[in-house]
């Protein structure tokens, strides 16, 4: 090529916007568990709708919501939600309600994801930082047949008595559990929070008080010391008017436990996968009765019976919940019930582990 032609092409070529991407952006398309370096657990899909990226994101506690925009810059992904923030006091009275936005950006080291949410202080002074890496979620299990899983002996995880098998720590996004050599294979590393677990009559209670004008007590949540992985858990539940509690199953996925009988069906409603599958009908009693839950978790294919009937028949888990202790979906992990909302009563709590 003459020079002068050269040249003229180097000009153009620099003086024209570059859509030039660094990084195959499909490369980016699927479900990804985040792991926060400082705790916790988060989720992001990534897919095209109509040609155009999009993406939802679920980070420490709440849903998973769509992302506001998904775009691209050489070879970094960018995207950003908008949030409602409550704004409480020192005794956690709500003062106003605002809005703040999410910052998510992440690059591609081989297969693994690396990146950074950015979101502003409460107070707006500052911003707050995390780092987080993602591996791909593995590819779902086909739909398990029920009929053929093998469940072994009966485990009472509640002896009626005490509270033997459990320990008491605070909520997952607060990073309180570890690995631990002991026999159990957990400890908690956060303790700073109170128990509001009492065994009252035979019945497993939780009583979170607080006290009107004082400052907010944080309470803990109770789980198991012992780790499962598939299985068949039944329980009875009671909850008061307007309850709200959670069983967490494995640590990572939230069955609802809310007084939401007559409320239109929701992701949020007593049964539910919190904030990801609702339930198929409302056969939920009234607050104050005891309800009978029924739970099969098998191949992330998820069964729920609420008082005898299917609300959720072997619906395929995406990912976890808000306030799951970690993102890895094929690692066993603990049963427990969130303590840090209202007060909520269980009995006759027992586990049946698969075999097959």
């Amino acid at each position: 090529m003459p020079q002068r032609s050269f040249c003229l092409a180097l000009m153009l070529a620099l003086l024209l916007p570059s859509t030039i991407s660094l990084a195959d952006p499909v490369a980016f398309i699927g479900s990804w568990e985040l792991t926060p370096v400082d705790g916790g657990a988060g989720w992001l899909e990534v897919r095209q709708d109509d040609g155009i990226y999009a993406g939802t994101l679920l980070w420490m506690g709440g849903s998973p919501e769509p992302m506001n925009r998904v775009y691209f810059d050489g070879d970094t992904l960018h995207g950003f939600r908008i949030v409602d923030d409550e704004i409480r006091d020192s005794a956690d009275v709500l003062v106003k309600t605002q809005q703040h936005p999410i910052f998510l950006t992440a690059t591609l080291e081989g297969s693994r994801l690396r990146g950074m949410i950015t979101q502003p202080s409460r107070d707006g002074a500052n911003v707050v930082k995390a780092e987080f890496n993602g591996v791909r979620s593995d590819p779902m299990p086909a739909v398990p047949d029920l009929a053929q899983v093998e469940l072994g002996d009966p485990i009472q995880l509640f002896n009626g008595r005490n509270l033997d098998g459990w320990i008491v720590a605070g909520g997952a996004h607060w990073g309180k559990l570890k690995d631990s050599s002991n026999a159990d294979g957990w400890i908690p590393v956060d303790s700073d929070v109170a128990n509001g677990w009492s065994v009252i009559d035979g019945v497993l209670t939780n009583n979170p008080a607080q006290t009107e004008g004082q400052p907010y007590i944080r309470y803990g949540n109770l789980i198991t010391k012992t780790n499962f992985e598939d299985f068949n858990l039944t329980l009875e539940v009671k909850a008061p008017q307007d309850g709200n509690s959670g069983i967490y199953l494995r640590g990572i996925y939230e069955i609802q436990i809310r007084d939401s009988h007559g409320k239109p069906l929701d992701s949020h409603n007593m049964g539910a996968l919190y904030g990801r599958i609702a339930p198929s009908r409302d056969v939920e009693k009234g607050a104050g009765e005891w309800q009978a839950v029924d739970i099969t978790l098998v191949d992330r294919h998820l069964t729920v019976k609420l008082n005898g009937q299917i609300i959720i028949d072997n619906a395929p888990v995406t990912g976890c919940t808000g306030g799951a202790l970690w993102s890895d979906e094929s690692r066993p992990g603990p049963i427990y019930f969130q303590g840090d909302h209202t007060s909520i009563q269980y009995r006759n709590i027992v586990l049946r582990p698969v075999e097959n």
